[in-house]
């Protein structure tokens, strides 16, 4: 897709009038954001997001739009991973409903300017050595069968163990207590770090962490800049208010995780296929077997679709059994 340097411009102002308005006016005052608002604010960036894509068939035509989609969607649900790190931390480090959304918020700037760095060096990367594509594909697929086996309750938060928090403690001293919303304080004349500092390096370092999961899987979709970045950015955007939506009923959806796994090897393979079909191609089939974008999205969409039911249909099967118990207790 040819793309003008016009058009980042355009998309970035974009992005940073919306963040400006969300903190500058709707979010101007530190408060508990409730599952309402969180919910109407999921709504609204989807729209905003799926009214891009639009733009994107109109402006280019249906393959870019399908490449966005399929890529929105599998950020989109990759970052719901991030969920129940960003539950436990803000459990573990006690913070207060009122000031998590201002820790999201900085952690969503960081994570633009580190995924625009990674997209645009796996980009220089692929255009120079092709089989890196293929190292991405391996890579995704053990990712995929470490999330499918990795047991119950094994993401746990160890901020001592983190490289990036001990780093800046040795440099930079950080209060015992809270500041309110304040991530540095001046305390006897120096400036030190608070807690809430802490936590917002640990929220940089979960994102680049899992960006580094997500960001190979959008190459498998397509290879323009452009509409792997935006996708990307689409789905960080909406992941503030799809946390305040979902944080308290993480534990309903068991069968998600599993889901994840599935599309990540699903895409893996995806990435693998052209040459896993090379020694083949002349004797068995005419050409190296690639999937169809198309058929992918389904693929998404559909197993997204079941992880969900079923983790629905399990969550409603556990509340039916434990109902009887309280009655007869009662």
């Amino acid at each position: 897709m040819e793309v003008t340097i016009w058009a980042w411009v355009a998309f970035l102002a974009v992005i940073l009038a919306l963040l400006a308005l969300d903190l500058g006016v709707f979010h101007r005052n530190a408060h508990a954001v409730s599952v309402r608002e969180a919910a109407i604010w999921t709504v609204v960036w989807i729209a905003l997001s799926l009214l891009f894509n639009l733009s994107i068939y109109y402006w280019a035509g249906p393959q870019p739009a399908i490449e966005f989609l399929t890529g929105y969607l599998i950020e989109y649900s990759l970052s719901v991973d991030n969920i129940f790190v960003f539950v436990l931390l803000f459990s573990y480090f006690r913070v207060a409903a009122i000031y998590q959304h201002r820790v999201l918020f900085w952690g969503i700037i960081g994570a633009l300017i580190m995924r625009g760095s990674m997209i645009l060096l796996g980009a220089a990367l692929l255009e120079r050595f092709e089989w890196i594509i293929y190292i991405f594909g391996a890579f995704l697929v053990y990712t995929g069968l470490r999330m499918a086996f990795e047991k119950e309750g094994e993401a746990e938060i160890h901020p001592e163990g983190n490289l990036l928090v001990r780093f800046v403690r040795r440099f930079l001293p950080v209060t015992r207590e809270m500041h309110g919303e304040r991530f540095f304080v001046r305390v006897d004349g120096r400036t030190m770090a608070t807690p809430l500092f802490i936590v917002l390096l640990i929220v940089e370092s979960t994102d680049l962490i899992f960006a580094v999961d997500s960001i190979p899987a959008i190459f498998g979709i397509t290879r323009d800049p452009f509409i792997i970045f935006t996708s990307n950015i689409c789905a960080i955007l909406g992941l503030r208010s799809l946390y305040f939506l979902l944080a308290g009923v993480m534990d309903q959806f068991h069968y998600l995780k599993a889901g994840l796994a599935v599309i990540l090897t699903f895409v893996g393979f995806k990435m693998l296929l052209p040459l896993l079909s090379r020694p083949f191609v002349g004797s068995l089939i005419e050409h190296e077997l690639h999937i169809p974008n198309l058929a992918s999205l389904a693929f998404i969409i559909a197993t997204l679709a079941i992880a969900v039911i079923a983790s629905l249909i399990r969550a409603r099967r556990l509340a039916a059994a434990e109902q009887p118990a309280e009655v007869g207790s009662r």
